[in-house]
């Protein structure tokens, strides 16, 4: 087996809101599992990455700032293989993800992208929603009210007008799912997958597994789930993954949001072999 010389860039702690400690364990065992297959790894902080002159052909990374990506993709363009690359981590912002699992007819919430400057409450009528969630479409969550749930129409605009008091323009809405909510995590190409009842389990970021409650245990196809996974990893180009979903009475299966590489805190020791694998065999397929 060719032996790399990786380049390993860790993710900035505002984007780990309460999970810090997880990213950064699942992030060192990958390392470490790098390392012991024979490989060199260089470990530099999201800061380091922007603020040093240095070049790698071979980078692991859970970046996501906009100014890392940016750099990221311009290694990419010029040849450096990436896991997760950056363009599929940008995808994985809210509102290109929403875009992209629509586009792709990946079972998800009835949803909305709107401006922050928006009267949004014809637009939630016409669609028939009423319960529904408001996420800042600029990215990923890093504070408690960039996801927040309204109970009507009226809440949610006055909702959306405290976005745009932060200084966020794009809000993704999505019709509120009754079910049972998951949560999983996955590597594509591998049979590694796995899932669990997130509030059974206290495992959260900012309790808003609450609202769903205690799962049911409403039977599903776990098949058709990991089948909707590889698909959803596929379409934003997205190895190393995880999310969340809702499955109703009727054992109906859809994400409500998809990540590029959490935490994977409950079944690391398993996840980091499997993602140290899959790092390599990206490396390999297209060297």
């Amino acid at each position: 087996m060719k032996k790399y010389n990786i380049l390993g860039v860790t993710r900035a702690s505002i984007f780990s809101p309460n999970h810090i400690g997880n990213d950064g364990i699942i992030f060192n065992a990958t390392a470490d599992c790098l390392k012991e297959m024979g490989h060199k790894v260089t470990l530099r902080s999201e800061q380091e990455f922007l603020t040093t002159t240095l070049r790698a052909d071979f980078v692991f990374t859970m970046l996501r700032s906009e100014a890392s990506m940016n750099k990221l993709q311009q290694w990419e363009q010029k040849g450096t293989i990436a896991v997760n690359s950056a363009f599929g981590i940008a995808n994985c912002g809210r509102e290109e993800m929403t875009k992209t699992l629509l586009q792709n007819h990946i079972p998800h919430p009835t949803s909305l992208i709107v401006n922050t400057d928006e009267y949004i409450i014809d637009q939630l009528k016409e669609k028939d929603i009423s319960f529904c969630w408001l996420k800042r479409g600029d990215g990923h969550a890093i504070h408690r009210e960039d996801v927040s749930y309204a109970r009507h129409p009226q809440e949610a605009q006055e909702l959306i007008a405290e976005f745009a008091l932060r200084g966020i323009k794009r809000v993704v809405i999505n019709n509120h799912l009754k079910g049972d909510l998951i949560k999983f995590y996955g590597v594509e190409g591998s049979p590694f997958f796995y899932w669990f009842y997130p509030f059974d389990q206290s495992h959260s970021k900012f309790g808003l597994e609450k609202i769903n409650g205690k799962a049911k245990g409403l039977p599903f196809d776990l098949d058709k789930l990991k089948d909707i996974c590889q698909r959803s990893a596929h379409a934003t180009n997205v190895k190393i993954f995880g999310g969340d979903c809702i499955v109703d009475e009727e054992g109906e299966i859809r994400i409500i949001d998809f990540n590029d590489w959490p935490s994977f805190a409950p079944c690391r020791k398993e996840a980091a072999q499997t993602i140290a694998e899959c790092i390599i065999r990206t490396y390999n397929e297209n060297e």
